[in-house]
């Protein structure tokens, strides 16, 4: 491993994170934040939902009561007043439903003088969830979405139709107390309906389109999952003010502050970057190819979110699998390295964020016996990353805004 490389990727990571931390984003949004004389209640839902609930308590002064679900692991104290609770991300669990029916049990019998201010982050489709079919039936549907390649917008136009509370429906629970909903987006173009399924937003996809997606991977569904499919979620709500903030472009900007700040010259690709997690990890180390002899230290930065069809039954994530399709690529070529990383620390089903590679990594992965190739194929980048160092660890962020890739090039 090149360690020069290896310390730059690591100031990169903790720069853009701590860069699109909510705090101070939702201490802004909530400038313009005015509760009706009635109680105001709080109900935060997703991976950032423990920060951005903190954020908010600690702006506000205090509030009536609130339920907080966030993936396991993330919830780092108390707050005073609001009952904060893990569960499971990305299938959800028994948590994720006993966890949602107490914030519906929060907002039952509300009156026009309540305030419900909602907080949602990404995660908030598995974490955040009231099934309408058996949950050991969601659960199989969302490994089937997870194991297909479809991508969360057409995981999420599906989630809703099976579910009590995605779909604008928890707002509709909420009415008619206004609901103040504050959105940190981790869906690339920011589509407010799909983010976590839209708890609080109507929604733009119709039935037509649900059930294409179910013909388009020929999911397995029962006839009552069948038959939700054709029912419509509200498509106005009249009780719901949103605030968006954050987002995969500012985490881009992060990491390109950071770069310059350390002599690379930053080159954003794009921050819609939606594909084959292997294809994007080959396509970047490419670019360093192009651009081997040009004698300047860059770096191409690409965000958003990738995706991956799984193939075997090996352990790692998207970003992992990006970074470990680069390394073939790099493999001789003094200066270059490639890592992508999720904002939120987590990648797949492990406790990396994400994963990391430069020129030394294929011939040392080849003095292990390990064939990159065949790795893939089993969809093992976690333990191949782990053979050599290359597994990036951040532990649970606080934040949500997607995941960015970062091509380096140091001659």
């Amino acid at each position: 491993m090149d360690k020069k490389l290896r310390h730059d990727a690591d100031k990169i990571i903790a720069a853009s994170i701590k860069a699109v931390l909510p705090d101070e984003a939702v201490r802004r949004a909530l400038e313009d934040f005015e509760p009706g004389p009635g109680r105001t209640l709080l109900v935060a839902a997703g991976k950032a939902a423990w920060q951005m609930a903190k954020a908010a308590v600690d702006a506000l002064g205090d509030v009536d009561g609130g339920v907080v679900v966030t993936k396991y692991g993330h919830v780092k104290g108390e707050i005073p007043g609001v009952g904060c609770y893990e569960a499971g991300h990305p299938v959800p669990d028994e948590n994720s439903f006993s966890a949602t029916e107490k914030a519906l049990e929060l907002v039952r019998g509300l009156t026009e003088s309540d305030t419900v201010l909602f907080l949602l982050s990404g995660g908030g489709s598995a974490l955040f969830e009231r099934p309408l079919v058996p949950g050991e039936e969601l659960q199989e549907i969302t490994r089937q979405l997870l194991a297909c390649g479809a991508d969360i917008v057409e995981m999420n136009t599906i989630r809703k139709r099976l579910s009590e509370v995605k779909g604008g429906r928890f707002a509709q629970a909420c009415a008619p107390a206004r609901v103040f909903s504050i959105v940190l987006s981790d869906i690339i173009g920011d589509p407010l309906d799909m983010i976590a399924s839209g708890p609080a937003y109507p929604d733009s996809s119709t039935c037509e389109q649900a059930k294409a997606i179910v013909r388009k991977y020929g999911l397995k569904l029962s006839d009552t999952a069948k038959a939700l499919l054709d029912r419509e979620n509200p498509k106005e709500l009249d009780n719901v003010t949103t605030r968006i903030t954050g987002s995969v472009r500012e985490l881009c900007a992060a990491a390109a502050k950071a770069c310059r700040e350390l002599g690379y010259e930053p080159v954003l690709l794009t921050d819609r970057l939606a594909c084959e997690a292997r294809e994007a990890g080959s396509f970047l180390a490419s670019l360093l190819q192009s651009h081997a002899k040009d004698g300047r230290s860059l770096a191409f930065i690409a965000g958003g979110e990738t995706v991956v069809h799984l193939t075997g039954s090996g352990l790692g994530g998207r970003n992992q699998e990006l970074a470990l399709a680069a390394a073939p690529g790099l493999a001789g070529l003094t200066g270059a390295a490639v890592f992508s990383v999720g904002s939120d620390g987590t990648d797949g089903p492990t406790d990396a964020a994400g994963g990391y590679v430069d020129w030394e990594t294929q011939p040392e992965l080849a003095g292990k016996g390990l064939d990159i190739p065949a790795v893939l194929k089993e969809n093992d980048a976690y333990h191949a990353l782990e053979a050599v160092g290359g597994l990036i660890v951040t532990g649970p962020t606080g934040t949500n805004v997607n995941d960015v890739a970062v091509a380096m090039l140091a001659p």
